[in-house]
């Protein structure tokens, strides 16, 4: 039997969470180069997201960067962070040079290495269907009325926590449903 009276706040965070779900599968569908799925996603609440904040608040402190403290105020404020990440060290056999190897071969060969962010060389076909894939979440979510923004800075300090151990790139979408969207009048 289902409650006979729900609370605003608690149908609020529950239609999050459900958006965050669809946004998971709108990522997962997103078209792909070849049809090779190489996209990885997460959603992440509660401390794991606090997390997140803390760690954007250190990189912050490391760094001497003021918008990674701000940007951790937003994921902290945020009802949850939807990471969406790529195994961009996979090539998919174009030989197209974007990654500023001669070959798919050499670039597969390269050493991958940890820059200030992320994992490269990356290749620029698995980059793309990384857009593409956070597109189609971020409109998903707009379609359902939650309040996103795109967040770099966040899937730097989750790739650094290592919450999508095989991505060599995450990027966070956070969401909220508030009475005004948290991610404007930022300061």
């Amino acid at each position: 039997m289902s409650p006979q009276i729900i609370e605003s706040k608690n149908a609020e965070e529950d239609a999050v969470l459900y958006a965050a779900k669809i946004m998971l599968i709108a990522a997962r569908t997103a078209p792909k180069t070849g049809g090779i799925d190489d996209i990885l996603t997460l959603i992440v609440c509660g401390d794991k997201k606090d997390a997140i904040a803390d760690k954007m608040e250190e990189i912050a402190e490391q760094r001497k960067i003021e918008s990674f403290k701000r940007d951790a105020k937003n994921v902290r404020d945020s009802d949850a962070v939807i990471l969406v990440g790529v195994r961009g060290s996979k090539s998919i056999e174009f030989n197209c040079g974007a990654c500023g190897y001669k070959s798919c071969k050499e670039f597969e060969e390269t050493e991958k290495k940890l820059g200030e962010d992320f994992v490269g060389p990356t290749c620029l076909f698995k980059a793309l269907d990384l857009g593409i894939a956070l597109g189609s979440a971020a409109k998903t979510a707009s379609m359902l009325n939650i309040d996103n923004r795109i967040m770099y800075r966040a899937g730097t300090a989750a790739l650094k926590l290592n919450l999508l151990p095989e991505a060599t790139v995450i990027i966070g979408i956070l969401v909220s449903a508030k009475g005004k969207s948290i991610y404007f009048d930022r300061k």
